[in-house]
């Protein structure tokens, strides 16, 4: 008897606040229509933060003979592993792609190898899609 005592109680109090809850947004909800339930995991998915993505680049060296070899290393962040990240060198004004790149690795880091044949201060930038690092000059002598 003590159960059953306690079910109707809480049946009660369930239809108190049902009835408090429909008398107060009875006038809002005849006046809107009924909008679509969101799941908790549709509403986790639509506030996911998105990663920024971000490219870090720094030579070897700073200074070079003409077609000698050195490295470009760097760490990226957001870009998923496996992708290539390709070295690319500003001329007149442009940049323009060397066939120099590397897959980015599962820790997001990555290493170049690099021969520049252009005498003079080469300004270099490494990139994966929109993603640029920081520019860097190499003389090459």
């Amino acid at each position: 008897m003590i159960v059953t005592k306690r079910n109707s109680l809480r049946m009660a109090a369930v239809g108190i606040i049902g009835a408090v809850a429909l008398g107060t947004a009875g006038a809002a909800m005849a006046a809107t229509p009924a909008a679509h339930p969101v799941s908790a995991t549709q509403e986790a998915g639509a506030a996911k933060p998105t990663t920024a993505k971000a490219i870090t680049a720094k030579p070897s060296v700073k200074s070079v003979k003409a077609w000698q070899l050195f490295r470009v290393t760097g760490t990226t962040t957001g870009l998923k592993p496996g992708s290539k990240v390709t070295l690319q060198q500003k001329q007149r004004g442009h940049w323009v792609a060397l066939p120099a790149s590397a897959p980015v690795t599962r820790g997001g880091s990555y290493s170049l190898g690099v021969k520049l044949g252009m005498k003079g201060k080469n300004e270099l930038r490494v990139v994966q899609g929109s993603t640029a690092s920081g520019a860097f000059t190499v003389t090459v002598r």
